[in-house]
């Protein structure tokens, strides 16, 4: 091994630590994650169909068609939550890479979503987290200085 190579591999490494999904080419070097980013007014509920469109054109040539429909899901349900349950609006970011989708909903509110089981009579409120839960290869909740991040991932299927 060169003495090069090992601050090129400690780069790299450094460079992909607490970002989310890294890709890597073929080669073996880090690729840079696209992203899209988008903040959501309170009173804005319009803004969750802009939202959907904006994610499935930013997937377009990145993803097949069902991990396309599933982040357009989570994603409707996770700004609904935060539009809904919150007074501060949402900022919405996704990143890309060639090994997995990651979609972040960061409000402005410090209160964590609480557990909720759905009865039958409640007719389709509170099933949001459930379907993040059921349909995501990852999932979570992230406490941060103004609020938090409700976050979803998806491997597999990308381009």
């Amino acid at each position: 091994m060169r003495a090069g190579e090992s601050v090129k591999r400690q780069k790299r490494s450094q460079a992909g630590e607490g970002r989310g999904p890294q890709g890597r080419r073929p080669g073996g070097t880090a690729q840079q994650p696209a992203r899209m980013r988008r903040r959501v007014g309170h009173t804005e509920r319009s803004a969750v169909g802009e939202v959907r469109r904006e994610l499935r054109e930013f997937l377009r040539h990145r993803s097949g068609p069902e991990q396309v429909e599933a982040a357009e899901l989570l994603l409707s349900e996770l700004v609904t939550n935060a539009l809904i349950h919150t007074r501060h609006g949402a900022v919405v970011t996704a990143t890309a890479t060639p090994a997995a989708l990651r979609v972040e909903v960061q409000d402005f509110e410090a209160d964590l979503p609480a557990p909720y089981v759905p009865n039958a009579d409640d007719g389709t409120h509170g099933r949001g987290l459930i379907l993040v839960r059921s349909l995501a290869d990852a999932w979570g909740v992230e406490a941060r200085a103004l609020g938090k991040v409700v976050w979803f991932e998806l491997r597999g299927e990308s381009a």
